[in-house]
């Protein structure tokens, strides 16, 4: 056993092995420990079972011949939806943390109790998940797709930093597509290296998981795996580049299949000038669709056997309810994505592909997560719309109204829950929800917290507790210092100066340089920020009290009607207390937290990673819960003194002040 985990850990080759045919199992782990340390075969991964279906049923390009062992050229792909692949290996990869139940749906059983048996696991999962070594049956290739990036037509893109390796049948009769994000160039890196570093490794295999535990549809990520291998990074984009550590995530999805994925076959974009680089081939684009309808949506294909025509239209529509249903849930637990261009929309309705992403903390509708973003257009308020865009590009214009609605419909009846709304529905919950938000933003409560204090709002009409409550709730407003820091204007007063006399006598390179969306925003902070300096904190804390109480009556007042709507008030109060708990995170991955996990990893502690994925597995409150937060808990009264470990404190708090400061591009 130690002879096989030294052979596994050490390897540095992709060791490639024969798949075995379909229906049979790879052979077995005493025959495979004897192959010897030239092609190490798995032990606990033997029983994962390939059936390439992608490639057997869409165009996959090979790539033309180069210099032995030199990786293959970027280059325009065309008449192909797939190009093969191969990963490139890292210097000692090591496991930073295993997602046990994303591990769950390949087959793959618990962790073993003797150390050991853990020890051998984790060696062969940091060889396999980072690419150094080939599971058998896997063929590793690079999915080309195009996407509309901030509105603009960007032509061929593709998976330039990630890699298929195959799709794994379950006993179960499920099918999961395994990828490796970071495992080295491909036809479609363009001038990258197509690596991916550990502090961005972390936020996505965190947030991937955190978001399945919170209920809304996304990939998974299986595991996260460091190396010794480096990539000079410039992480905020200031001129001072540094080291850091190479990662690889493992994901897992029904398919990474996406919106941009339809766009090779687009011709040249009359704005741009870039085409698709399968432009004309639409025997190409009627086998993609018939390839996702039949695989991912055989229901469809059951309804219209012989329509084409119907069969798309029906595609269309149900895609477009699915995206509609996303967004909406991602409104309702303040997740702000980023970088919402068309190829990063899934094509079943998952989230996909994160990266600047970020929760709310204090509740801001034009909240921008993405630093890069600099005119806002993927802002939370925005995301709604912007996705409702990205569908017209995919099926130009059609099924809009179909979008509008279906949103509506599940934003409210996922709201009503939150609020704890469980008898009836009437026709002034809108507003009672928008006038909700907006006491959020005027006060600029934490909008997770606020929600979870209302699971305890006491609903009895003359309550001794409401004061209580009420203090409770204006605790999770911002502060002065907070808003301060929130609204600091962000140009020089001499740089606003000459913005607005351009806007006035030049507004053409205005556009060149600024948009007047974001010349209008700073001219808000300005503006805010002198309100607030006229403002005590006293006078602030006594605003957000009436303004929360004004809410508060109109609230009770509604609860009052969807408890007379039962037979039961206690009946009914339990049913409330149940939906409100299973609706309102008290944990999500908000930045700071993160960035304690990232700076820890970095340092070589993987604990605090290990720690957070298992509190986000319960993000409502759970078992894993005081199991998870008591270490931060004990460490808040070193808050001060600087550093990951310095700055925990409990991950159910307000974000500190220093997370304010945190850019993510």
């Amino acid at each position: 056993m130690a002879a096989l985990r030294a052979a596994l850990a050490a390897s540095l080759t992709v060791a490639r092995a024969r798949p075995p045919p379909l229906g049979r199992r790879p052979p077995s782990a005493c025959c495979s420990a004897l192959a010897g340390a030239m092609e190490p075969a798995p032990r606990w991964l033997a029983g994962l079972r390939f059936d390439n279906r992608a490639l057997r049923a869409l165009p996959v390009e090979t790539p033309p011949p180069g210099p032995e062992g030199a990786p293959s050229a970027p280059r325009p792909v065309p008449g192909a939806c797939f190009s093969r692949a191969r990963p490139e290996p890292l210097r000692r990869p090591r496991v930073v943390a295993l997602s046990e139940p994303a591990l769950a749906l390949l087959g793959l059983g618990a962790p073993p109790a003797a150390a050991a048996a853990r020890e051998a696991r984790e060696a062969e999962a940091a060889l396999f998940f980072s690419g150094n070594a080939l599971l058998p049956g896997a063929e590793p290739a690079a999915h080309c797709y195009c996407g509309h990036q901030f509105g603009q037509f960007a032509g061929q893109l593709g998976d330039g930093a990630a890699m298929y390796l195959g799709e794994v049948c379950t006993e179960a009769g499920e099918r999961w597509e395994l990828q490796l994000k970071g495992a080295g160039p491909t036809a479609f890196s363009r001038q990258a290296d197509g690596r991916k570093v550990l502090r961005s490794s972390i936020r996505e295999f965190l947030c991937s998981e955190a978001m399945f535990h919170l209920g809304v549809p996304t990939t998974r990520a299986g595991s996260c795996v460091s190396s010794q291998s480096t990539v000079v990074r410039d992480a905020f984009y200031d001129g001072n580049p540094r080291p850091e550590p190479c990662a690889v995530v493992l994901r897992l999805a029904p398919t990474f299949l996406r919106f941009g994925s339809f766009e090779i076959f687009k011709p040249r974009d009359e704005h741009t000038g870039r085409a698709g680089p399968s432009v004309g081939r639409d025997d190409i684009r009627l086998q993609m669709l018939d390839y996702v309808i039949s695989t991912f949506y055989p229901e469809i294909q059951a309804c219209h056997p012989g329509d084409h025509v119907q069969r798309h239209a029906a595609f269309f529509r149900e895609v477009t309810r699915r995206t509609a249903r996303l967004v909406a849930e991602w409104q309702c637990v303040g997740f702000c994505h980023g970088v919402l261009n068309t190829d990063n929309m899934s094509i079943v309705g998952l989230t996909i592909d994160y990266g600047p992403f970020g929760f709310l903390d204090r509740y801001d509708p034009d909240h921008v997560c993405n630093a890069s973003d600099t005119a806002g257009r993927y802002s939370y308020s925005k995301q709604p719309e912007v996705c409702k865009w990205n569908l017209q590009k995919l099926a130009e214009a059609i099924l809009a109204e179909e979008f509008d609605a279906e949103f509506g419909r599940h934003y409210l009846q996922k709201m009503r829950r939150k609020l704890g709304l469980v008898q009836t529905e009437q026709e002034g919950d809108g507003a009672l929800v928008a006038q909700l938000l907006e006491t959020m933003h005027l006060t600029g409560a934490d909008f997770t917290n606020s929600f979870y204090l209302l699971n305890s709002f006491p609903t009895a009409p003359e309550s001794p507790d409401l004061d209580g409550f009420l203090a409770a709730l204006t605790a999770q407003c911002a502060s002065l210092e907070e808003l301060r820091l929130a609204f600091r204007p962000q140009m020089d007063p001499r740089q606003l100066s000459m913005m607005l006399m351009l806007a006035q006598s030049n507004p053409q390179l205005l556009a060149l340089i600024g948009t007047r969306a974001s010349l209008a925003r700073e001219l808000e902070r300005v503006e805010q920020q002198s309100r607030l300096e006229q403002l005590s904190e006293a006078e602030l804390h006594g605003k957000n009290r009436s303004r929360w109480a004004a809410w508060l009556h109109n609230y009770r007042a509604r609860l009052e009607k969807d408890r007379e709507a039962s037979s039961d008030a206690v009946t009914w109060q339990a049913e409330r207390t149940r939906v409100m708990r299973a609706n309102n995170p008290k944990y999500v991955l908000r930045n700071y937290i993160a960035q304690g996990a990232i700076e820890a990893a970095e340092s070589g502690d993987f604990s605090e990673v290990r720690r957070v994925l298992k509190l986000l597995e319960t993000p409502y409150g759970g078992e894993a819960e005081a199991e998870a937060a008591e270490p931060a808990e004990a460490s808040e009264a070193a808050e001060e003194t600087g550093g990951a470990a310095g700055r925990r404190r409990s991950y159910s708090s307000k974000p500190p002040l220093w997370a304010a400061e945190l850019c993510v591009t």
